[in-house]
C-alpha cells in the first residue's frame, strides 16, 4: 500500500488551524479538489465520530470513484489531540476492489515562526489511487485551508 506526505506552511496560529480541521463548514470550502463541489452529509467531529463527505466534479466527463461524477466517503475521527493532531480512517464508497479498502489520513500541527507547519499523511491508498494525483488534491486541499484560516486571522 502507498502513501502520500504533504507539509504545508499556514500563517495562522495553530487553535485556528485545528478549528477548520474539525468544522464542517470551514471542510466543506477547503477540502475540495479544483473543479469539484464539497457536499457534507455528516461530520461528528470527536474522537469515534463518524463524517460523511461526496466531493462532485462541476463538469461532466470527468469519472467519479462511487457514481459517474462522484467521490462519496465515510469515515470516523480516530483520534484527536487539541491543537495538535487529527487522525481520521476513511473509505469511499464504490463497488471498485481498485478502490476499496480503509485508508488513514493525519494532520499533525507544529509551531513554525510566523504560524503553523501543517503536515499531512495519508496511509492505505487503494490500488486504484493515484499516489501522485492524491498528492496533488492534497496540496490544492492544503492551500485551501492556509487561504481560510489566514483570511480569517485578517492575512492576506
Amino acid at each position: 500500500m502507498s502513501s502520500t506526505r504533504v507539509e504545508k506552511f499556514v500563517g495562522a496560529p495553530r487553535p485556528s488551524v485545528f478549528r477548520a480541521l474539525l468544522d464542517a463548514h470551514s471542510v466543506r470550502t477547503w477540502m475540495v479538489p479544483d473543479g469539484m463541489t464539497s457536499r457534507i452529509h455528516e461530520f461528528d467531529a470527536r474522537v469515534g465520530g463518524r463524517f460523511r463527505i461526496s466531493l462532485t466534479y462541476d463538469l461532466p466527463g470527468e469519472s467519479g470513484k462511487t457514481t459517474p461524477h462522484t467521490d462519496t466517503f465515510h469515515g470516523v475521527f480516530a483520534h484527536v489531540v487539541p491543537d495538535r493532531e487529527v487522525v481520521q480512517t476513511i473509505e469511499f464508497e464504490t463497488d471498485n476492489p481498485e478502490l476499496i479498502g480503509e485508508m488513514t489520513v493525519t494532520y499533525t500541527l507544529d509551531d513554525a515562526p510566523g504560524g503553523t507547519r501543517v503536515t499531512a499523511r495519508h496511509d492505505n491508498l487503494p490500488k486504484g489511487l493515484s499516489p501522485e494525483d492524491n498528492e496533488v488534491g492534497f496540496r490544492t486541499a492544503l492551500a485551501n485551508l492556509a487561504a481560510l484560516t489566514e483570511r480569517a486571522e485578517g492575512h492576506h
